[in-house]
């Protein structure tokens, strides 16, 4: 998918739509930055994340067990308009709030379908809601993600991981994520036939499947469907909290930093062009080549730069842009790369030769179109793209090989899988 046509919409709505934020689980929504490091110590661990949840926003309380399932009316992937009557006949509902961008809803997802496929000829229905606005979500925390939460994203991801179970969208109001008070993605409710509340919190006890201990949300559909009372009714969620709409302030804040940051162009000589090819830093290296003159190239400028901004703060990424422009139209580079507020490394041939730059980085390609390849830290190329540019498949690449680090352990087996 080419996302450019985002370009068509003011600058600062489309980073804010774009955009995303990881406010991590393990501690209250309100001390992120602690609850970040906490939560990469213990997910370095088996069992890690046992124990911890998110705190409930004293503005969504949870909803209490033995209340009734709040009634909803929410579009989802399918382009249809979804009710709680649609689902009157089912023996137990369950409803899961999980998200695109969450890395531990993400490692959930294969749990809700084992769910969704082990009981649903036993009367059980699950179904998940978004309970995200895409607004409130800081574009430098989708650093393990492909997309944000938007319904359009939403119907993309969940055909790109083949889900199987109804995906509803709230986050245009979020009423009814405020009705449940769903704390994080993922967050469980399990209602029993009269559809009252018997079981609320996380679905197991760690976010890796191969390591959990307790598996509080299928033993209460056990026990529901035996007719008795849920072992557990109550355990805390943990995942990435809700992103509420009253926190779109951090992703202004956010963007104005961005705006702020200085823009720079430097001029490479062949050398300079050698040294970028033999990728001597260590990194999973993004090399996008481009300029004013071609027309795809800018189409796709600005959702490799959004790109950048989501996996920067992961220290095995870099990214560097090179304008093949003739050295003489260097303003008006610059001057472009200032307007896209692109403040990575940014270079452009310092000669007008260009066949001798090019054969300086190992590769030819038509310079009127764009091209791109990702270099592994040992320099062997591991994709290489000419012509039009499809942000979600560069995306989707770097996700898959940019190694795990301690605080998500299992999202490489995740992006190279499908559920």
């Amino acid at each position: 998918m080419n996302l450019s046509v985002f370009r068509k919409w003011p600058a600062a709505i489309c980073a804010i739509f774009l955009t995303a934020t990881m406010a991590f689980a393990w501690q209250q929504a309100q001390t992120q930055t602690a609850a970040q490091s906490t939560t990469q110590a213990a997910a370095g661990q088996k069992g890690g994340g046992r124990g911890r949840g998110i705190q409930p926003d004293p503005l969504h309380p949870v909803l209490p067990i033995g209340a009734p399932a709040p009634d909803f009316n929410l579009p989802g992937i399918d382009g249809k308009n979804h009710t709680l009557a649609e689902y009157a006949s089912a023996k137990i509902l369950v409803i899961v709030f999980q998200s695109n961008h969450c890395p531990i809803s993400q490692l959930f997802e294969g749990r809700i379908k084992k769910i969704q496929e082990d009981y649903k000829d036993q009367g059980v229905k699950v179904v998940a809601i978004n309970p995200n606005n895409p607004k409130a979500i800081r574009i430098n925390e989708l650093d393990h993600a492909d997309m944000s939460d938007s319904l359009p994203e939403m119907k993309l991801h969940a055909e790109y991981r083949n889900f199987t179970w109804p995906y509803l969208y709230d986050g245009e109001t979020q009423a009814v994520a405020a009705k449940f008070g769903a704390v994080s993605t993922p967050h469980v409710f399990i209602f029993d036939r009269d559809r009252k509340l018997r079981y609320q919190g996380r679905i197991e006890d760690n976010m890796l499947w191969s390591a959990a201990t307790t598996h509080e949300a299928r033993d209460a559909i056990d026990a529901l469907l035996a007719g008795k009372p849920a072992p557990v009714e109550t355990t805390r969620a943990f995942g990435c909290s809700t992103k509420w709409l009253t926190k779109s302030g951090d992703v202004q804040a956010e963007w104005a930093k961005i705006m702020a940051e200085p823009v720079k162009l430097d001029m490479a000589t062949a050398d300079d062009i050698k040294k970028l090819r033999a990728n001597s830093a260590g990194k999973y290296l993004l090399v996008n080549f481009w300029s004013t003159k071609c027309k795809e190239c800018m189409n796709g400028f600005y959702d490799l730069e959004t790109s950048y901004r989501m996996y920067r703060i992961r220290v095995e990424y870099a990214y560097v842009t090179v304008s093949t422009d003739d050295p003489k139209d260097s303003p008006a580079v610059l001057k472009y790369l200032q307007e896209q507020h692109a403040s990575g490394p940014n270079l452009q041939f310092a000669a007008a030769d260009k066949a001798s730059l090019q054969a300086a980085f190992g590769e030819k390609w038509k310079l009127g179109q764009p091209f791109m390849v990702i270099i592994q830290p040992d320099g062997k190329v591991v994709y290489r793209k000419e012509g039009k540019v499809d942000t979600l498949d560069v995306r989707r690449e770097l996700v898959r090989i940019l190694p795990d680090d301690r605080g998500w352990v299992g999202m490489v087996e995740y992006w190279n899988s499908k559920q």
